[in-house]
């Protein structure tokens, strides 16, 4: 019982970092990143796709991306995709490519970039922060149900707050790494 809470606990603390690294992702750092296009939505054949569904993304300088379409017919829908998508970019379409340069940050733009970065950390803490609290309500109920002793309690209760602070730190790494990446001209 109680491992299936501190599985239970994981696994949400492990959702809460992968959505984090997936947010750190889409933040534009001034260099080419194929996770900053990838999502966005195509109109395909009447229906709303990925554009990684319907082209291939690839960066041939540090500060460009190239989205190849699989079918030139899509050229068009690709480039409406991008631009409703308000990425800051603009696309140009040369008939084979579109092709999306990345500016360079303003010092403004990196602080508030870095912000955003801040935003999302604490987004991440408060899942974890959640995920301990209905874990510890979890163990604090099966104690009131007589399932587990009270020392066996205060003993999860530890295993739970060494769990949350590791993956704080895996948090608070990630966050030093971003703003880190965010701040290098």
């Amino acid at each position: 019982m109680v491992n299936e809470q501190l599985d239970e606990l994981k696994l949400k603390c492990v959702d809460a970092i992968d959505h984090l690294h997936q947010e750190y992702a889409k933040i534009q750092t001034g260099r080419a990143n194929i996770a900053l296009v990838e999502g966005v939505m195509v109109e395909s054949y009447g229906a709303k796709v990925p554009l990684k569904s319907v082209a291939t993304i690839t960066i041939p300088e540090s500060t460009q991306l190239a989205i190849q379409p699989f079918s030139k017919d899509q050229l068009t829908n690709i480039e409406k995709g991008v631009m409703e998508a308000n990425l800051g970019l603009t696309p140009q379409n040369d008939g084979n490519f579109i092709r999306l340069n990345i500016p360079p940050l303003t010092e403004e733009r990196r602080k508030d970039l870095v912000k955003l970065v801040h935003k999302f950390a604490e987004d991440s803490r408060i899942s974890v922060r959640n995920a301990r609290h209905e874990a510890l309500n979890d163990l604090k109920n099966m104690e009131k149900d007589k399932e587990i002793s009270e020392d066996e309690l205060k003993g999860n209760e530890k295993k739970v707050q060494d769990k949350v602070d590791e993956y704080n730190n895996v948090i608070e790494e990630a966050t030093k790494k971003k703003e880190s990446d965010v701040m290098t001209v």
